[in-house]
């Protein structure tokens, strides 16, 4: 499996309350810059439209040798899964205030592009500040314990 992009900052705005994978729909050109890593997940999220599940704002770059065939760098994409799992992730996002990101995108051992999506809540403010006290906390039990001297 080989990642091509992470989205670093979903981990840091959200509660992950579980992940699902999906194919996605690509053009040629697309699936081209993807391999050269092009792609850039900041601030997409996902969006079930007429019972479709579509991926907004992931930019994937021009493919630098495509000349009159590039896409559109921000253009929609299809998400692919099993209706009734986009059934069930369209009504959580509807009635429970969750939200739909994309963690990472990656090409699986069969050379298939697959997003990584999570169904989320976002995180309050002062989450964010528990969350950072309690990586510091870990960090210097770690530190202690190999070097048992305390900074």
């Amino acid at each position: 499996m080989k990642v091509v992009a992470t989205n670093r900052k979903a981990y840091h705005d959200y509660h992950i309350v579980e992940t699902f994978e999906a194919g996605i729909e690509l053009k040629g050109t697309e699936v081209k810059a993807l391999r050269e890593g092009r792609v850039n997940l900041k601030d997409s999220f996902c969006k079930v439209v007429e019972g479709e599940l579509y991926l907004i704002n992931c930019h994937i770059s021009p493919y630098r040798h495509g000349s009159y065939f590039n896409h559109d760098p921000e253009r929609p994409r299809k998400l692919l899964m099993h209706k009734k799992e986009i059934v069930r992730l369209g009504s959580k996002v509807a009635q429970e205030g969750y939200t739909l990101i994309p963690l990472r995108i990656y090409f699986n051992n069969r050379g298939w592009a697959k997003v990584e999506i999570a169904l989320a809540k976002g995180k309050k403010k002062y989450d964010k500040r528990e969350d950072i006290i309690r990586r510091e906390q870990e960090k210097r039990a770690r530190e202690y314990i190999k070097y048992g001297v305390k900074k």
